[in-house]
C-alpha cells in the first residue's frame, strides 16, 4: 500500500492526531508552512490555525489530495487556493466552543457581570438591577452550524428564538426568515446574534440602518467576522449609549490600542476566541482521521466548500 502523507503546523496536533491512531501507510510530517514543503506531494495539508490565507500561498509547486483547514470560516481562501485544489473547512470543530462563548457574552452583558467585574476591581459592592435572559426574544442573524449550537444552548434559558437564514424555509422548530424579513424582525429582539459567513453579501450587513432598527437598549453580539459590521456605526451608537455590544471579532482586527471601543462600558469585547478552547485539538483530530480515512478508502472527504 502506497504510503499516506499528512502534514500539520505542529507538534501538539500531531500528538493528538497520532493517539487516535492512523493506519500504518500514513506519515504525519510537521511543517508549519513558513518554509519548503517537506516533500512535493502531500496527501493532506493542515495549515496553521490563524494564518490560514498567507499559508496557502507556501504550497507552490506542491500536489495534494485535500487541504483541510482547522477553521469554519474561509473568506479570502478562493483567491490564493490554486487551480485543481480541494478545500475542506473544519465544519464539527468550533461549533460547541463558540456557542459557549457567545452565551457567556451574552449572560455577561444582560447580567452586568463586567458591571460588577469593574466595581470589585474599584473595591465596590456595587448591586444593580439588569436585564434578564429569561423571556428575551433572541435573532440569530445566519442558521449554520454555529448558530444551531447557540441555539440548542438558548432553548434552556426560557427565550423566544427567531432565526434568518439567506432564504426562508420551515424545520422541526418552525420557521427560519428569509434575510430580507430583517427589516420586521430587528425592531422585536432584544438580543441579536450575528454568526454568518463573511462574503460579499453579508460584508456590512451590520450598518447603521440595521443598527438604528434594533429597540433601545438592545444587545448586539458579533461572533461571526469583524467586516460583516460596520465599526463605524456600532461606535456611533455606542457612544450615544443607545445600545449595547458584545464582539468576538472586529474590524480592523486586532482592534488598536487606545481604540474608543475599548472605554465604553456598554461594549464587551473578547479577542477573537470563539474556537480556542480546549476542546478544539482533540476535535480537529478526530476531523482528520475521519478525513484520512475516507482519503485512504477513495471516498469524498467531508466538509469540502472550494474545489
Amino acid at each position: 500500500m502506497d504510503t499516506f502523507y499528512v502534514s500539520v503546523p505542529d507538534s501538539t496536533l500531531g500528538a493528538a492526531l497520532l493517539a487516535l491512531g492512523v493506519p500504518e501507510n500514513v506519515r504525519v510530517i510537521e511543517w508549519d508552512m513558513t518554509g519548503p514543503a517537506p516533500r512535493a506531494h502531500l496527501d493532506v495539508v493542515v495549515p496553521p490555525y490563524m494564518s490560514l490565507v498567507s499559508s496557502l500561498r507556501h504550497l507552490e509547486g506542491v500536489t495534494t489530495r485535500l487541504i483541510q483547514s482547522q477553521s469554519i470560516g474561509y473568506d479570502g481562501v478562493a483567491e490564493v487556493l490554486g487551480e485543481g485544489r480541494v478545500f475542506a473547512n473544519a465544519a464539527s470543530v468550533h461549533e460547541a466552543s463558540t456557542a459557549e462563548l457567545t452565551l457567556g457574552l451574552v449572560l455577561a452583558s444582560q447580567r452586568g457581570i463586567d458591571d460588577f467585574v469593574r466595581a470589585a476591581q474599584g473595591g465596590r459592592w456595587a448591586p444593580a438591577w439588569h436585564q434578564s435572559l429569561a423571556d428575551r426574544t433572541v435573532l440569530l442573524v445566519g442558521y449554520g452550524g454555529v448558530a444551531r449550537a447557540i441555539e440548542e444552548r438558548l432553548v434552556p434559558f426560557e427565550v423566544e428564538i427567531l432565526r434568518v437564514a439567506r432564504t426562508a424555509r420551515r424545520d422541526e422548530r418552525g420557521s427560519v426568515f428569509a434575510v430580507t424579513s430583517l427589516g420586521d424582525l430587528l425592531p422585536r429582539a432584544d438580543v441579536v446574534v450575528v454568526a454568518v459567513p463573511l462574503s460579499e453579501e453579508t460584508t456590512r450587513l451590520v450598518d447603521a440602518g440595521f443598527l438604528a432598527a434594533m429597540p433601545d437598549h438592545s444587545l448586539l453580539v458579533n461572533v461571526a467576522r469583524g467586516r460583516v459590521v460596520d465599526t463605524d456605526a456600532i461606535l456611533a451608537e455606542a457612544e450615544s449609549g443607545r445600545l449595547r455590544f458584545a464582539l468576538d471579532v472586529t474590524d480592523p482586527e486586532p482592534l488598536p490600542a487606545g481604540h474608543p471601543l475599548f472605554a465604553l462600558d456598554n461594549v464587551l469585547i473578547s479577542p477573537h476566541v470563539g474556537g480556542a478552547t480546549s476542546a478544539m485539538r482533540p476535535r480537529m483530530a478526530r476531523l482528520l482521521i475521519d478525513q484520512i480515512a475516507r482519503l485512504v478508502r477513495g471516498e469524498a472527504p467531508r466538509n469540502v466548500v472550494l474545489g
